[in-house]
C-alpha cells in the first residue's frame, strides 16, 4: 500500500518522539507499505527539518535525512491538482493521485475536503495509528 506523509507529521515525528514518530517508523519499517514522495515533497521535508526555529541537533537531522533517503520512493507526479484551500499543499494531493496512494497522513485540517479531488483516504496520525498500525500489529501477534 502506498502512503503519502505530510511534512507536519514528519516534523512532529522529529520533534516530539510520540505517535507521529511511531507512525512514520511503522510505515518505513513495514514492507507492505511504500512511502511515496515527489521531488518537491522531499525538498520540503529536508528544508523544513533544517529550519533554525526547530533547533534540531545535527545528529537528529542526519537520522531523519537517512531515513528519508532509505524509506521513501521518489516519483514523478504527472497529475496537477487545483487545491484552492492551500495551493502550496497541492503537491501532496498530486503525489497521492499520481502514485495511487491508499493513505495520506496529515495533521492539516485543510485536507478534510480532499476526498472531493481523489480516492486516497486522508487520516490524522491518531486515526492511522488506531485504524492501521494497531490493527496490523495486533493481527501479526501469534495467538498462544
Amino acid at each position: 500500500m502506498r502512503v503519502v506523509i505530510d511534512t507536519n507529521v514528519l516534523v512532529s515525528a522529529a520533534l516530539k518522539d510520540r505517535d507521529p514518530e511511531s507512525v512514520v517508523l511503522f510505515v518505513a519499517g513495514h514492507p507492505e507499505f511504500e512511502w511515496i514522495a515527489s521531488k518537491d515533497i522531499l525538498d520540503e521535508y529536508f528544508n523544513v527539518l533544517n529550519r533554525e526555529k526547530f533547533r534540531l541537533p545535527n545528529e537528529i537531522k542526519e537520522r531523519w535525512r537517512d531515513l528519508l533517503l532509505r524509506a521513501t520512493t521518489c516519483l514523478e507526479t504527472i497529475d496537477t491538482v487545483d487545491f484552492p484551500r492551500d495551493q502550496k499543499d497541492a503537491k501532496f494531493l498530486a503525489c497521492a493521485l499520481s502514485g495511487g496512494a491508499a493513505y495520506f497522513i496529515t495533521g492539516d485540517k485543510d485536507f478534510e475536503e480532499a476526498y472531493k479531488v481523489f480516492n486516497t483516504t486522508v487520516l490524522s496520525v491518531s486515526q492511522f495509528k488506531r485504524l492501521v498500525c494497531d490493527v496490523i500489529t495486533r493481527d501479526s501477534v501469534p495467538e498462544k
